[in-house]
């Protein structure tokens, strides 16, 4: 920060869930509908609804990974690299993974100001409950009281976590927006998906929601649509589940290797479809861990429904989309392009710290940022998350 001039602030870190982050505050008989603790061979499984998950090799994150483990791969620097390997270089879980003291000291020696905090497992447990909409909510109502507990929403002013809000009922989803609120929140997360409800699935945007939209809107809360679990389908093309296949020390791309920019291409661009923002004029719009490459195909879509539709939107659709919706490309892609894509006001920084496909250390970014100007590389750095982690007055 020294080098640079001014702080920087991390729109995209993550904790490892403590052992009974769903269970704490639920009630065990609803354990079978909702999230329970299985041995199985020796280790420790969650059972969702009934049904064993090995999304993650070890739900209790102790061992765990290296931070960043699989930079190479992603940079592309593939040569004398196993992915398997690499995720089999454990590690005991480090403290500030899931002490928000530690993970101040760790801000510190990170050289970074603040940083907004995500689920890991939160992330990817919605999609396996979507049957049963009154257990997902359950399921995080205790989430979130686990959550406000153990880190709170405004830690030191510098850690700022995000309560999961699933839209399965949409009464439920405005009550906890309340709650959040109250807890002293200042983003909201969700995932990228139509939600399942009493009465079927539903788009996000369909009038059934408003209340929800309504109190966002209202607080000036920033909504931060994070990659996880969606539910994308890869329609045969390849095997779906959530987790990545590593064999053989390689790892064979497909189709499932877009379902997490599909997911939130197809709700960003719904939700402009769907007015919301002139509706909920107020709204600001964060897609985290998404990636950015799914943009330029987004904003042909947009202006072609624009001239197919006249008078449909108040202006032109890319720039309302530029307006509402702030980008955080994953850290691999190509910034400058996605600063002209968005306008260095729209693009976030963000490390996916600790994960194993993060970076290793968060100031690793700075070479990417470096293509910037000062200006510019500030906002991306700085100022853009500072923004919208204060609250919004209508």
């Amino acid at each position: 920060m020294d080098e640079l001039g001014h702080p920087v602030f991390d729109a995209d870190n993550h904790y490892y869930e403590a052992t009974d982050a769903f269970t704490r505050h639920l009630d065990p008989k609803l354990g079978p509908r909702c999230v329970q603790w299985a041995t199985i061979d020796g280790r420790q499984y969650h059972v969702l609804g009934g049904r064993v998950s090995r999304a993650v090799t070890n739900a209790t994150f102790d061992p765990v990974s290296k931070p960043g483990c699989l930079y190479d791969y992603f940079r592309g620097h593939t040569e004398g690299v196993n992915p398997l390997a690499r995720l089999r270089d454990h590690e005991p879980i480090r403290p500030e993974y899931q002490d928000p003291g530690a993970r101040l000291a760790t801000l510190d020696a990170q050289g970074l100001a603040g940083c907004w905090l995500f689920p890991t497992l939160g992330m990817i447990y919605e999609e396996p409950l979507h049957h049963d909409p009154e257990a997902t909510c359950w399921t995080f109502r205790a989430f979130n009281r686990w959550l406000a507990e153990d880190w709170g929403f405004a830690h030191g002013d510098r850690i700022f976590a995000a309560p999961y809000i699933t839209l399965a009922d949409p009464a439920w989803a405005a009550e906890e927006v309340e709650w959040a609120i109250g807890e002293g929140a200042r983003l909201l997360v969700v995932r990228a998906a139509a939600p399942t409800t009493a009465v079927g699935r539903r788009s996000p945007f369909d009038p059934m929601f408003d209340p929800f939209w309504a109190r966002v809107d209202e607080a000036g809360l920033t909504l931060v649509v994070h990659a996880g679990d969606s539910g994308v389908s890869s329609e045969g093309y390849a095997v779906d589940g959530f987790a990545a296949t590593f064999s053989g020390g390689g790892y064979g791309p497909s189709l499932k290797n877009f379902a997490i920019e599909r997911a939130v291409h197809d709700y960003l661009l719904s939700m402009v479809l769907a007015n919301m923002f002139k509706r909920f004029p107020n709204l600001r719009v964060a897609s985290v861990e998404n990636g950015a490459e799914f943009l330029p195909d987004l904003f042909r879509k947009l202006r072609s429904a624009g001239r197919k539709a006249p008078g449909w939107f108040d202006a032109d659709p890319v720039e309302i989309f530029r307006r509402h919706v702030w980008i955080n490309p994953f850290w691999e892609d190509d910034l400058v392009s996605v600063v002209e894509w968005m306008g260095a006001d729209r693009v976030l920084f963000g490390s996916d710290w600790p994960h194993i496909e993060g970076l290793p250390q968060p100031l690793d970014y700075l070479a990417d940022a470096k293509a910037l100007d000062p200006a510019d590389r500030r906002k991306v750095l700085h100022d853009n998350v500072a923004e919208l982690t204060a609250r919004r007055a209508r």
